[in-house]
């Protein structure tokens, strides 16, 4: 038996109770599958559509894979990724698995959309709705010119869907879901910049009954929270912590780390905390934000910051739950008045030994 052969007996026997995968073309005529029902594509048909995977159809690399724009026979614009697989030490098939797991039965305007896989021999591809935009990193912090796109109402919109993402995985899914990767270069966006969670490859479940998985520690330093990085143990609350680094990068404009000739490296967490113990943190609001001279935009960029402050706090337990956190963005609950304790820093973690496959 084929190695292809293997991993789809082993779908089909995993996934059944999360979505089911199929062989047949979609029902409608739109290329949208339904959400419990996975097209299994073939790889002659995904390499007619992105032109033989030339560099011309390449619109993006990750850790785990080349991502190609493609038009499917039926029209529909979609994003291939082509993983990276080495089959000695079946690296990859995991993250293969895991993303087919957390996205084959997920329906949220927030969460990028898996039309299917395909599985041939040594050949692992899925294949996604395609976004026009790239991804946050790209379009927002790549340098204050990307930056001026980017008003204060856009970037309620991206901080706050990313919110509602993450608060339907954690809460309402069921198993619940881990991301265990939230950054900007993992944040899609459409053609009218709405936010889409993506790269589900790290993700992990969680059935009610669990508190925390003791796992391979694998994501972005910056962004890992120090309690995962230290000791494995990976909850819901690593990607709070994760989400308010994003968090602070929108607001701010900045990189979670840069370097200065004076004082060297240092972390946007670091830099917040120490603002806002001296009631400063206006100043780390973005310069192209401070330009519009609205008050009331500078007050709510700092109420953002103090979210982000929240959710970067080092006892787990103090982290807001993220549908609390959605809550405090929209206003309907006040941070005011809400004690915020030293967030877990980031130089900390400059030792943490992380599985350098899994890891950037």
């Amino acid at each position: 038996m084929t190695i292809g052969v293997q991993l789809k007996a082993l779908m089909k026997f995993w996934l059944p109770c999360f979505c089911s995968i199929s062989d047949d073309k979609p029902a409608n005529d739109k290329g949208q599958e339904s959400a419990t029902n996975l097209r299994l594509f073939s790889y002659s048909e995904l390499n007619v559509a992105c032109n033989g995977f030339g560099s011309r159809n390449k619109v993006g690399e990750g850790g785990f894979g080349t991502v190609y724009k493609g038009r499917l026979s039926d029209g529909t614009i979609v994003a291939i990724k082509v993983l990276s697989i080495e089959l000695e030490s079946m690296r990859g098939e995991r993250e293969f698995i895991s993303e087919i797991a957390a996205l084959c039965d997920v329906q949220h305007e927030n969460l990028v959309n898996l039309h299917g896989c395909c599985v041939e021999g040594a050949k692992r591809y899925l294949v996604y709705d395609y976004m026009e935009n790239n991804n946050l990193a790209y379009q927002f912090l790549g340098g204050e010119q990307n930056r001026n796109s980017f008003s204060w109402t856009r970037r309620k919109n991206v901080a706050i869907g990313v919110a509602k993402a993450l608060a339907y995985l954690h809460e309402e899914k069921t198993p619940h879901i881990v991301h265990r990767d939230i950054k900007a270069s993992n944040v899609l966006l459409d053609h009218d910049f709405n936010p889409k969670v993506a790269d589900f490859g790290l993700a992990r479940l969680f059935y009610d009954d669990t508190s925390h998985i003791s796992t391979r520690v694998a994501g972005t330093l910056g962004y890992l929270s120090p309690e995962y990085a230290i000791t494995g143990r990976l909850t819901r609350k690593s990607d709070v912590y994760s989400f308010g680094v994003l968090l602070l990068e929108i607001i701010t404009g900045r990189s979670i780390v840069e370097f200065d000739m004076e004082r060297g490296e240092h972390f946007l967490v670091d830099k917040a905390w120490d603002m806002y113990t001296c009631d400063r943190l206006v100043e780390l609001v973005d310069p192209l934000l401070l330009k519009c001279d609205d008050e009331r935009l500078i007050c709510e960029a700092v109420w953002f910051m103090k979210v982000g402050l929240l959710c970067v706090q080092e006892a787990t337990k103090l982290r807001p739950r993220m549908s609390a956190v959605i809550n405090m963005l929209s206003v309907e609950t006040s941070v005011e008045g809400i004690k915020i304790s030293k967030p877990g820093f980031l130089a900390d973690l400059m030792d943490v030994k992380i599985d350098k496959k899994r890891s950037s």
